[in-house]
């Protein structure tokens, strides 16, 4: 097989914006990262095993090269020295542990700092989707009815069948290949939408590449180290921590806020007036997302601030069809923005992987996310989700509500 990763740009924006945070605040950090496979039917065989190995092998032997470099620097956001600790960096192999013990075949997990295992989830999760499409399926002929949906999303976006407003391809995670998500945003790009705008895309190697906007600003992970890495937090306040680190990394650049790491109820104590200002949106990715944004909306306007200048960016298992009936919904109410994943990057007449890479640890500590919805967590350790849940509602019920 091909080598599937060929730059290490081939990332989530994200990671990079979190990374030069994480460089010059968190740097001592370690983190453990566990893989996952949500699908009960599916399984990868030893040879699949193998050619994943293979293939992290040849990602770790990347580095960064000048025109990359220059491009990051070119980020508004990004700065030189963490460019020039970029220029320095490459993948560790042996931070990874690669096995065959799991029910689905496949186990996975990295240990090292947090400036290394971070980088590592996306392009793993990539490399694991495309050596699974191509060796148990026939992938010409995904390709084909990938193709085909792909066409038909387009000429329905562009006879005005969808409204979405802004959007964003959001699926390197969950791609069917490398080939699959470049075509995709190729063609996204290179259409006009009566009522839709293609923004850019997460993959910031393709954004480059077609002169898009590489999207993305935070993860759960950030929440989880930042608020809960540190001993001497309670991980309550794990939202507080956050946005105070990403305030002074940034200042009101580069700001949507992720909501969901403990909860948005919670999230919303410490999203008060400062940070509320400062932060451009807010992304939503778990819960109904009508419930979510009305709450959302209505916290803005208790804290004097109109939502009309407030990005909502939803990100949750979207097709154009759910988002154009959020889109609908919002207008006029505040800025909407969609970023759209599994159904760009890995519509095919197969089911796709449901994979993730999560953080498990953070300086020998459990950390956990507690999401507006069951069973988008993971955690080893039943303890410590009880121990953080018992926290949460403890704030919940004697903290009061003040603006701030």
């Amino acid at each position: 097989m091909n080598q599937i990763i060929t730059s290490l740009l081939e990332t989530d924006a994200y990671k990079f914006s979190m990374g030069q945070a994480i460089y010059h605040q968190f740097s001592d950090y370690k983190t453990t990262w566990s893989f996952k496979c949500r699908n009960e039917d599916v399984h990868f065989t030893p040879e699949m095993v193998e050619e994943i190995k293979r293939q992290i092998l040849l990602y770790c032997d990347l580095r960064f090269q000048e025109d990359e470099l220059e491009y990051l620097h070119n980020i508004t956001w990004i700065k030189g020295s963490y460019v020039d600790f970029l220029r320095l960096w490459k993948p560790r192999y042996a931070d990874f542990e690669i096995t065959t013990d799991a029910d689905c075949g496949l186990a996975i997990e990295t240990k090292g700092t947090w400036l290394n295992t971070s980088m590592y989830e996306i392009p793993t999760l990539a490399i694991v989707n495309e050596v699974y499409f191509r060796m148990a399926y026939d992938y010409e002929d995904l390709m084909e009815s990938f193709r085909e949906r792909l066409n038909d999303k387009i000429s329905k976006l562009v006879a005005g069948e969808f409204d979405l407003g802004a959007f964003s391809e959001f699926g390197m995670r969950r791609r069917l290949s490398g080939e699959a998500q470049a075509l995709a945003v190729q063609e996204l790009a290179k259409a006009k939408y009566p009522t839709s705008t293609f923004v850019g895309t997460s993959n910031v190697y393709l954004a480059k590449k077609f002169g898009l906007t590489a999207v993305g600003t935070m993860a759960h992970e950030w929440i989880m180290c930042v608020g809960q890495g540190n001993h001497k937090h309670n991980p309550a306040y794990s939202n507080w921590y956050a946005l105070d680190a990403w305030v002074k990394e940034y200042g009101v650049l580069n700001g949507t806020a992720l909501t969901d790491a403990i909860t948005t109820k919670c999230f919303l104590k410490d999203f008060q007036l400062t940070y509320a200002t400062l932060f451009s949106g807010v992304r939503h990715d778990s819960g109904d997302p009508y419930e979510w944004g009305d709450m959302m909306i209505e916290h803005y306007k208790k804290l004097g601030i109109d939502a009309k200048t407030k990005t909502l960016l939803f990100s949750d298992s979207l097709d154009f069809e759910r988002a154009t009936n959020i889109n609908k919904y919002f207008k006029g109410k505040a800025k909407v923005a969609f970023g759209i994943g599994t159904y760009i990057a890995n519509d095919t007449k197969v089911e796709p992987l449901n994979i993730v890479m999560k953080t498990t640890a953070c300086n020998g500590m459990d950390v956990a996310k507690i999401s507006d919805v069951e069973g988008k967590g993971m955690c080893k350790n039943p303890d410590y989700i009880h121990y953080l849940k018992r926290c949460i509602e403890w704030r919940m019920t004697h903290e009061e509500n003040t603006i701030r």
